[in-house]
């Protein structure tokens, strides 16, 4: 088994894998605290979470006779492009290329075949099955929690997708890293929102991540100015992370940055219909909110930076089939111009103040 576990490394570095670590089979240190923040309400509208917390808690019950979890590191770092001109939105880092899951899914059909070669049985998931993976990741010593809830490394700070192999295969566990945060705070006092309540502890309704991509609905008035110009997710509270100085680019190209990420504006986006919206986010992760929720998020935003010149564009949207689009494009409109009648009175009372003078 040591030097399977020496060959499985190797393999998965070959897969394009930059972590793999092992994490034993048992419940995770988090499973009440888990079941606590779901008793709360903090999940908002994920109520998948909420299905079969035994399950999600207890690898034994997802996979019979489950030895190990293999816990997969691969990072995900792009440098910020130069840009200019017209008002862009930000998109989470995580989304500006191909979808992490097609991406990684690919790789672990791989790993699956070579494990089942020598005489294993595997469960896979990429952030889509009964795990806490951050957990499993803790204790596979692949980082640390911390306290934006984010896994951290000393290496790629807190750009890693993960993923995790159930497995029937005796694997030795690697050891946990310990806690770097220290005194740090910066990410709970950078959040816009005060989504994280404390130290490890998210409220997802508050969160703009949930905001712009989990929440189906119209999305709170008390939360969209603090959305400012992002329109898919949010990087706030690990852009802010001290560890980021040690970030470096990822090596797979599937994740570089599309056309659209930086190269289209805010009002570029308004004139999708269905079929350029499907057509645009291909193999994004950005298709799962479809065309109503990403055009909601790209009218708040321009309710927080628009100018006058976008009002045209968000008119039109007004009377559009989708009563979500509409909505928001109203407020948009009345956001813009309330905006622009204060601008316009500031400099006149400027004016005024120069002339006395």
């Amino acid at each position: 088994m040591a030097q399977l576990k020496v060959e499985l490394i190797a393999f998965s570095e070959s897969l394009g894998f930059d972590l793999c670590r092992i994490a034993p089979a048992g419940v995770p240190p988090h499973a009440e605290q888990f079941r606590q923040w779901l008793g709360d309400g903090d999940a908002g509208t994920m109520e998948w979470l909420a299905r079969n917390p035994d399950r999600r808690t207890d690898p034994r019950l997802v996979l019979p006779g489950v030895q190990s979890v293999i816990v997969l590191g691969m990072n995900y770092w792009q440098p910020d492009p130069e840009t200019s001109g017209q008002a862009r939105g930000r998109i989470a880092r995580y989304a500006w290329g191909d979808d992490y899951h097609e991406v990684i899914e690919r790789k672990l059909r791989l790993l699956d075949e070579w494990l089942r070669d020598r005489g294993g049985v595997q469960k896979t998931y990429v952030d889509t099955g009964p795990m806490l993976e951050r957990d499993f990741a803790a204790l596979a010593g692949a980082g640390w929690q911390g306290k934006s809830t984010m896994l951290l490394h000393p290496k790629f700070g807190p750009w890693l997708f993960l993923a995790e192999v159930l497995t029937t295969l005796p694997l030795a566990a690697d050891e946990p890293m310990r806690d770097h945060c220290g005194k740090c705070t910066a990410c709970l006092d950078v959040c816009p929102t005060q989504a994280i309540t404390s130290a490890r502890r998210v409220d997802a309704r508050r969160c703009i991540s949930y905001l712009t991509i989990e929440n189906k609905g119209s999305i709170p008035e008390e939360f969209r100015a603090a959305i400012g110009d992002r329109i898919y997710g949010c990087d706030e509270c690990l852009d802010v992370c001290p560890w980021n100085r040690f970030a470096q680019e990822s090596r797979e190209s599937a994740f570089a940055a599309r056309e659209f990420v930086h190269g289209w504006s805010l009002r570029d986006f308004l004139a999708l219909d269905d079929d350029g919206f499907r057509t645009l986010f291909h193999k994004s992760p950005i298709k799962r909110i479809k065309r109503r929720g990403f055009l909601r998020n790209v009218c708040v935003a321009l309710g927080n930076i628009g100018t006058p010149d976008d009002l045209p564009a968000l008119e039109r949207l007004t009377d559009d089939p989708e009563p979500l689009i509409a909505e928001h494009a109203r407020w948009a409109i009345e956001r813009i111009r309330e905006r622009t009648t204060t601008d316009s009175a500031s400099h006149s009372a400027a004016l005024a103040e120069n002339s006395r003078g």
